[in-house]
């Protein structure tokens, strides 16, 4: 991931880089002047004085270009990591994302994002300071070829301790990482279980203490022991140089003339290098965040590939008929603990015509919907659009014909469809007004004015964003639970005659026995298979309760 943004920025990050070394090498520089002028013994200091001030001018200038280059880029990276991200959300295949979830792809879009961004604000301080150590090293091997030995094994000696430590730092920050992503799902549980939490005392001490209040103890444990350790290794780097510092200053330097004057530029070169050092050993960590970071953006994306080609067609033929044959899907069936296998299906849907799914929980009708809407492709048997067989290059395609409204459906907070965009304010308020939502919400340049709404209410505003996309199939998951009797009839009874005079094909999951005879057809899934009862009085849901004890009695 580090590697495709320093590609996608080269020439940015390689004049950053430039300014980078520049600034480390005056600051150098500069460094050897302020000694040559503690030890100098002329009197005419004018022309060392001129070069101190272009030196110092030069210092300033690459560090502000330095640092306006990298935040560029450091907001650059950002910026492009959450576009890849997203895209990658949008193109995957939607099955993967339901295993993924949403915690881990929050995590990736918020903090891992971040801190992957946070690198190129933190590179420069490592490669500034590391030519400023450099330098010094260089310059103390121009002064003492003996000294600079000395100054080599010691950080040879730092380096080895630092690396040890690196390795058991990194793992405590992956393990941090990790649980990053399930932290970010308890977040979600503040405000999604609100209602839920308040409700219930023990419920809400208990999520707090041993729930959420674990899960951010533990993230700081882990990152506080991993950077800990960091600076454990920093501080012995820095005790290293002082033992160094003694070394030369009252071991290698001997009775010799000018002693006073040698001591005083090895001191302040040490002194000096001593703050770029540490910076260097306390931003290397930070790197190595952005690394972690940057390996769980891999591990995200990598587990959103897509097997389906976008479409880039708008037109759509009138649809003449969709045909479900042999289709077969199997997942896992968390109440019955088991793989569950939904079908074979052999269905087949016309324009016009109002079809109602029932069944019990959990007997597969929402699963059976998505196959339909093209969300997930079959395993087994194929989908046929008006004699065409849907695949992987024209599933998107075929999405192109359904709208729907889930039972988890999500609303936005705009109107996104893009047709008859001219008249999409005045279209979308004569249909709220026609749900009796016109007091609670009005469409404003193509975005509603509030969503706070009960869940009734966010089910009618779904339903107007259903009339406006105007695709010719209409797939309704138990819209009318939350709804009252009124709207109810007025869905049942108004709604969906409407829309089959309009000749949309609509399928209706539903609970609602006392309506079932408004349907063209009446189908039944029991266990992941379908049965078909339209030739059939359609019994209800208590009629098939009853029937279903007596017949377990023994009665029947």
């Amino acid at each position: 991931m580090l590697k495709y943004l320093i590609k996608q920025s080269k020439p940015l990050l390689l004049s950053a880089s430039i300014a980078c070394i520049v600034h480390g090498v005056c600051s150098v520089l500069l460094l050897t002047q302020i000694s040559a002028a503690l030890t100098t013994t002329e009197s005419d200091n004018s022309e060392m004085a001129l070069i101190f001030a272009a030196t110092a001018l030069c210092v300033m200038v690459s560090y502000m270009a330095s640092a306006i280059l990298f935040e560029r880029l450091g907001q650059r990276a950002h910026a492009e990591l959450r576009s890849f991200i997203a895209k990658r959300v949008i193109t995957s295949d939607y099955r993967q994302l339901e295993l993924l979830g949403a915690a881990r792809i929050q995590s990736a879009l918020s903090e891992h994002c971040t801190r992957v961004a946070e690198f190129f604000v933190t590179f420069p301080v490592i490669l500034t300071n590391a030519v400023v150590v450099a330098g010094c090293l260089v310059y103390m091997a121009f002064l003492s070829w003996q000294v600079f030995l000395l100054a080599i094994l010691v950080i040879g000696f730092g380096s080895l301790g630092y690396h040890l430590a690196h390795l058991r730092a990194i793992r405590h920050l992956d393990i941090a990482a990790e649980e990053q992503d399930t932290l970010f799902a308890y977040f979600r549980s503040l405000t999604d279980g609100a209602k839920e939490l308040r409700l219930n005392r023990d419920k809400r001490t208990t999520f707090y203490d041993e729930v959420l209040g674990r899960s951010i103890e533990k993230v700081r444990k882990e990152r506080t022991l991993g950077m800990s350790i960091f600076v454990a290794s920093a501080s012995w780097g820095n005790f290293l140089i002082y033992a160094f510092i003694g070394m030369v200053l009252f071991m290698l330097v001997g009775d010799v003339p000018d002693r006073a004057l040698i001591m005083t530029g090895y001191a302040l070169v040490f002194v000096y290098m001593l703050g770029p050092l540490e910076a260097l050993l306390l931003n290397i960590p930070r790197a190595n965040l952005a690394q972690v970071s940057a390996e769980r953006i891999e591990e995200v994306t990598r587990s959103m590939s897509s097997s389906e080609s976008q479409t880039r067609q708008v037109d759509l033929p009138p649809l003449q008929s969709i045909r479900l044959k042999g289709v077969l899907h199997r997942y896992y069936h968390e109440q019955k603990d088991e793989m569950f296998t939904l079908g074979p299906v052999d269905l087949e849907f016309h324009p016009g015509e109002i079809t109602f799914l029932i069944g019990g929980n959990g007997s597969g009708k929402t699963t059976l919907a998505k196959l339909l809407v093209g969300l997930y492709p079959p395993e087994e048997g194929k989908v046929m659009l008006n004699d065409a067989t849907i695949n992987d290059v024209n599933r998107d395609y075929y999405r192109q014909y359904f709208s729907t409204i889930f039972s988890d459906f999500h609303l936005f907070d705009r109107l996104l469809e893009t047709n008859h965009a001219e008249d999409l304010d005045q279209r979308g308020n004569k249909l709220l007004t026609k749900l009796h939502l016109q007091h609670k919400v009005k469409v404003k340049n193509g975005t509603f004015t509030t969503l706070t709404l009960s869940q009734g209410q966010r089910k009618r505003l779904a339903l107007v964003i259903t009339y406006l996309e105007n695709r010719p199939f209409l797939v309704f998951d138990e819209w009318a639970a939350d709804q009252d009797p009124v709207f109810k009839e007025i869905f049942y009874h108004e709604l969906l005659p409407e829309l089959r005079a309009m000749n949309k094909t609509i399928l209706v999951i539903s609970h609602d026995d006392r309506y079932f005879h408004l349907a063209d057809r009446l189908i039944r899934m029991e266990n992941g298979r379908l049965t078909d009862v339209s030739g059939q009085p359609a019994k209800t849901e208590s009629e098939t309760i009853v029937s279903t004890l007596v017949t377990a009695d023994g009665v029947a």
